[in-house]
């Protein structure tokens, strides 16, 4: 069975004038083949061989196959770049030559052309067409009974709000990113590497960029390290220093480099001035 909006392993069946029809060969079932057209044919690609091809729906509505690979995937979340906006919604570029639609009912907020959005895309069973949509926590678990704070995570932000980011954790929960907690510049659309801070009683995640406790001073103590070898042995930040300076320096919060420095100034490998802190 063809797996619409997936990569699928298919065995070419029979040449035409417009292309290679592919599918399974024991199947036996054209309703079950898939045109594969010229332009998208490998020179060495003949009958009876299999080939890797994703499978959407052309403007027709019909089953269409393509060596090339989009940017999203069904039952993926992924962030897209606004072609256009018509009447009936918006089309956004994933990688093929047919735009991906997204109905207005589907958009969290209208979408302008040339914006960037994360958009989940799925099969509408009704119509058998692709969709994306920007209403990301319809699609996200609610059972986080998986995650255990201080759980290493990926991290996607889909949304920015007032008390910062909105993330999509692992591609499957959702959390939120404070924003006195970002101490780098962070968009919409931005995948990184993040920490499980807090579970709260409601299922809701806190998450942070960096690994709570011990285990987050040590890497940093040595990029402390690192960065005062080659700066002649100095750096001018104290525990009074802004956090913002803190952070264009040596990218790391200001509550990080405290612990870092207390690290290093009780193994005796920095001294603590008034101006900053020095190598021993």
């Amino acid at each position: 069975m063809l797996r619409i909006g997936r990569m699928n392993r298919l065995t070419a069946l029979r040449e035409t004038s417009v292309g290679f029809f592919l599918g399974d060969p024991y199947l036996n079932n054209p309703n079950e083949d898939v045109l594969l057209p010229n332009k998208y044919v490998p020179e060495s690609l003949a009958v009876g061989e299999e080939i890797d091809v994703f499978v959407y729906t052309d403007s027709e509505d019909r089953p269409i196959a393509t060596t090339l690979t989009p940017h999203i995937m069904r039952d993926e979340f992924a962030p897209l770049p606004v072609v256009s906006v018509t009447g009936i919604g918006a089309f956004l570029n994933w990688g093929l030559e047919k735009d991906l639609f997204v109905p207005h009912k589907e958009q969290s907020k209208p979408m302008e052309a040339g914006q960037w959005y994360v958009v989940y895309l799925y099969l509408d069973r009704r119509t058998n067409r692709l969709v994306a949509s920007s209403k990301i926590s319809r699609f996200l678990d609610m059972d986080v009974s998986e995650l255990r704070e201080g759980d290493a995570v990926d991290l996607l932000a889909y949304e920015r709000t007032d008390l910062g980011f909105n993330v999509i954790i692992n591609d499957r929960y959702q959390g939120l990113l404070y924003r006195n907690e970002i101490f780098q510049p962070i968009q919409v659309g931005d995948r990184m590497p993040g920490y499980i801070k807090r579970i709260r009683d409601d299922n809701r995640i806190d998450v942070s960029l960096q690994q709570e406790g011990y285990q987050n001073v040590e890497p940093n103590a040595q990029r402390i390290l690192d960065t005062l070898k080659t700066n002649s042995g100095f750096l001018p930040l104290t525990d009074k220093s802004d956090p913002q300076l803190i952070y264009r320096t040596l990218e790391m919060s200001k509550k990080t480099f405290k612990k870092a420095i207390g690290t290093l100034y009780r193994e005796r490998k920095i001294v603590l001035r008034e101006d900053g802190i020095a190598l021993v």
